[in-house]
């Protein structure tokens, strides 16, 4: 199947990866405490897709768990145990303070791995480079000294209604009383978010935004890597795989939600020449990032779910976005959201109307003024998913 590195690759590019890759399922299965094992399958794999140059930081716990490139480093310089240690230590629920010096933060080595990289590029080809930072996914493990850095007193208050979970058919009932399925409710009491205390939520919110702090430095890092040797002759794309719900509805994770503060991933584009800010309320997807890549080479686009973001932003976006995963699919009009989730022991439906719940509280699954625009929703959400796999 075409994907963006192997057809970047057959047009002339030298592609490269730095971080996180996650593009085949991880074995959790195998993970033990006591040792971390052997990855090669996956690496691998990944350089089938087409990467020639790969620096593997595959996930903050991937790396406690599995042997990466981050994890070799770590452990030739003694750190490895220490690090995998805090990784399944069940009491700092995630949250703790990076235990080794920053420059050993994920983040910091995935930063460090792709400037100097960038700033030594000297071959021929054209380069395409992927930068995938672990964090600030949990575990929210920010060093002690960039909690200075965030201004408590302008965090977003969490979002909550009482009683808004207490609904079964609702489908973060268990996520919030337990025993939840949610990332965020493994670590909680009886498996239930709502017995996180309001000390707990400060620390994970804060050690977040702290990373983001980590993050934005080693960004700004390799941008001035990138104008020293290419100039602005570059198309720099920033985004998210997803977002975090951080408390708000009493949750944290992003199993099963698509709530906005999951989906709504924040999408940077800087064109070659372009100077002037803008900002455009388009709606698009992180399929498009293909489309986008390839035009800007070039080359072809093969058959895909994909658009140039460009032309989505001068043709007023999409009509719909879609989010899926394993037994999820959602899809929303930037008005009206649907969600269904459909596994072997999870059956749940919701419809949320943004225009009169923009913090989204509430199922409207059975309001008959919305039994229409349901209609349409649920109609197109089946399209795409009969062009896409039934044809």
């Amino acid at each position: 199947m075409p994907n963006l590195f192997g057809e970047l690759k057959e047009g002339g590019y030298r592609t490269s990866v730095f971080g996180k890759c996650h593009f085949i399922p991880v074995k959790y299965g195998e993970t033990r405490p006591d040792c971390t094992l052997p990855y090669e399958e996956h690496k691998q794999y990944y350089r089938s897709l087409g990467i020639d140059d790969l620096t593997l930081q595959d996930g903050k716990l991937v790396s406690a768990w599995y042997y990466d490139d981050f994890s070799k480093e770590l452990d030739a310089q003694g750190m490895l145990e220490a690090y995998r240690a805090a990784a399944w230590d069940k009491s700092k629920m995630k949250v703790y303070p990076y235990p080794l010096p920053k420059e050993w933060h994920p983040d910091c080595w995935v930063g460090r791995k792709a400037e100097q990289y960038i700033a030594a590029y000297d071959r021929e080809e054209p380069l395409f480079t992927w930068i995938s930072f672990s964090g600030p996914h949990y575990p929210f493990d920010a060093p002690a000294d960039y909690n200075a850095a965030v201004d408590k007193t302008k965090l977003p208050s969490r979002r909550l209604k009482p009683g808004e979970l207490d609904d079964p058919s609702r489908i973060h009932h268990s996520s919030y009383h337990g025993p939840g399925r949610i990332d965020g409710a493994g670590a909680a009491p009886d498996r239930a978010c709502k017995n996180y205390t309001d000390e707990y939520w400060e620390r994970l919110t804060v050690s977040y935004y702290a990373n983001i702090v980590l993050i934005d430095e080693q960004i700004g890092r390799i941008l001035e890597a990138v104008r020293a040797r290419f100039g602005d002759n570059t198309l720099i794309l920033f985004t998210a795989d997803h977002g975090e719900m951080l408390g708000h509805h009493g949750i944290w994770g992003k199993n099963n939600c698509a709530y906005e503060d999951v989906w709504n991933v924040p999408l940077l584009v800087k064109s070659p020449g372009e100077a002037a800010p803008g900002r455009s309320e388009a709606k698009v997807m992180l399929t498009d990032i293909m489309a986008t890549c390839l035009q800007a080479a070039g080359l072809p686009i093969p058959a895909a779910d994909s658009s140039d973001l460009l032309e989505l932003h001068r043709n007023g976006g999409r009509p719909y976005v879609f989010c899926e995963g394993e037994g999820f699919a959602a899809i929303s009009d930037g008005v009206v959201k649907y969600i269904q989730v459909d596994k072997p022991d999870e059956t749940f439906t919701e419809l949320i109307d943004l225009a009169e719940d923009p913090e989204e509280f509430g199922n409207v699954l059975h309001n008959p003024e919305l039994a229409a625009k349901r209609f349409v929703l649920q109609r197109a959400l089946a399209e795409t998913f009969m062009r896409s796999l039934l044809n």
